[in-house]
């Protein structure tokens, strides 16, 4: 059998994820079964195609084709015309697309193909959830997910299960959670112990993980420290002079290192599909604080893991309870169960194999 991912937005959390479904796939048990193509774009900045090339693995084959993230129509029509060069030279039995514009461009492309193929798509986080964008957008986005889904047909996979609720509303779904590599990640946890309580995020510095209110947080509580590990464009909007900016790191354990040596884990994203860094922090024990939006509500269980909040006042009393280090242990044995028994990314794709296969 062979199975063709395609994806846009190869960065972030679906990087892992990638890099993660890449091994898994292109394992030789598997790869005697079925074989694998991701079609990637390499656009964006914080992509580097050298570097893919380096950590993914050598038992799937990578395709690099160009795709931009906002609408453009010159260029749109250019990317159908390549997928559909590349899906006819590949014929595969199974085409995966991921996130809102590979779903769209994908599509249309397989659509040209004229032969039936089974075709999933996963949105990793509906466009028109986004905050940054208008109303009137958002409505626009909806329309194309719904009217895509009825024109081309397909089947929706959900990363979360937010996303599913969703999904099933606007066509048929399943449900297959994120996963991560749990093995690997908890390589890095070693015990440590901070002077002062220590609160960190893993991401880039965007308008989606809403550093605003990161640095407001980071001022309302002047005696403990922040750490944003990553960088990003909007780094400047973190002047909180507890803050500490670790910036990019080459080697992916080294960010790892950095996460383990935190207190607690915060989430302030706008908007997610089902945040891969969460998950990570909750394989490490990490309790984690989240903004109670979809994606992290869908990992984050209040009172038992951490808690969500909706406005910054609520951290005062959830900070309280977390300066306690066995409410912290507690909460962190919790995480990681969790973790465990619903986002271990070797049983997601396992089922996500047997979804092929059906």
């Amino acid at each position: 059998m062979k199975v063709v991912h395609v994806i846009e937005a190869l960065g972030g959390g679906v990087y892992t994820y990638f890099k993660d479904l890449s091994y898994y796939f292109g394992d030789d048990e598997i790869t005697n079964k079925l074989s694998t193509t991701i079609i990637y774009s390499g656009n964006r900045k914080e992509i580097d195609p050298k570097k893919i090339e380096s950590e993914f693995s050598k038992g799937v084959s990578l395709i690099k084709v160009d795709m931009v993230r906002e609408f453009s129509p010159i260029q749109d029509f250019k990317s159908i015309l390549h997928l559909r060069k590349e899906l006819q030279k590949l014929n595969p039995d199974v085409i995966h697309l991921h996130s809102s514009k590979a779903g769209v461009l994908g599509r249309i492309a397989c659509f040209l193909l004229f032969k039936r193929i089974q075709l999933f798509y996963t949105p990793h986080g509906y466009s028109f959830l986004r905050t940054d964008i208008s109303n009137l957008t958002k409505k626009i986005y909806w329309l194309i997910e719904k009217s895509f889904q009825q024109l081309f047909g397909g089947i929706t996979i959900a990363c979360g299960d937010t996303e599913y609720e969703i999904a099933k509303k606007i066509g048929k779904s399943y449900l297959i959670r994120n996963g991560i590599n749990i093995e690997d990640v908890c390589q890095h946890s070693t015990k440590h112990q901070n002077q002062t309580l220590t609160i960190g995020i893993v991401a880039r510095i965007t308008t989606a993980r809403n550093p605003k209110l990161f640095n407001a947080i980071a001022l309302r509580f002047p005696d403990f420290n922040f750490v944003w590990i990553g960088d990003g464009e909007l780094n400047c909007e973190l002047t909180a002079p507890n803050i500490k900016i670790t910036g990019w790191f080459m080697d992916r354990n080294d960010a790892l290192k950095q996460l383990n040596a935190i207190d607690i884990y915060i989430q302030t994203s706008l908007w997610e599909g089902l945040p891969i860094a969460v998950l990570e922090a909750m394989a490490m024990k990490k309790p984690v604080l989240a903004t109670n939006i979809i994606g992290n509500k869908d990992v984050v269980v209040p009172n038992e893991t951490g808690f969500l909040f909706n406005e910054i006042e609520e951290l005062d009393s959830y900070l309280e309870l977390l300066k306690d280090d066995k409410i912290r242990n507690q909460f962190g044995d919790n995480a990681y169960k969790r973790c465990h028994d619903l986002f271990d990314k070797n049983k997601n794709f396992k089922a996500l194999t047997a979804l092929y296969q059906q």
